[in-house]
């Protein structure tokens, strides 16, 4: 896959190379350029998007388990209690 300073440097390279083209030749070929420099921005800004969600749901999963094993030790502390309580009421 291509980083960005790649993509950036070859994008340059091809709007130069257009630009040298007879004015014929060179609108559609400008236009399919910018597109794709567009579609880049938006891949690009997806891509981050992804990531950020990802983030947001591992920690969400951390505070879950952590939630989790708190209520899981309370339930064993209050299942001691009850049956202590059993034990001294007999």
């Amino acid at each position: 896959m291509m980083d960005e300073t790649t993509f950036q440097s070859k994008l340059a390279e091809l709007m130069n190379e257009i630009g040298t083209l007879p004015e014929t030749q060179r609108g559609k070929l400008e236009s399919l350029a910018i597109e794709t420099k567009m579609r880049q921005d938006k891949l690009k800004a997806t891509v981050s998007s992804l990531q950020e969600s990802i983030d947001y749901l591992r920690l969400s999963i951390k505070y879950l388990l952590f939630d989790l094993e708190a209520t899981r030790r309370e339930n064993d502390y209050l299942r001691k209690m009850i049956e202590q309580e059993g034990e001294t009421q007999e």
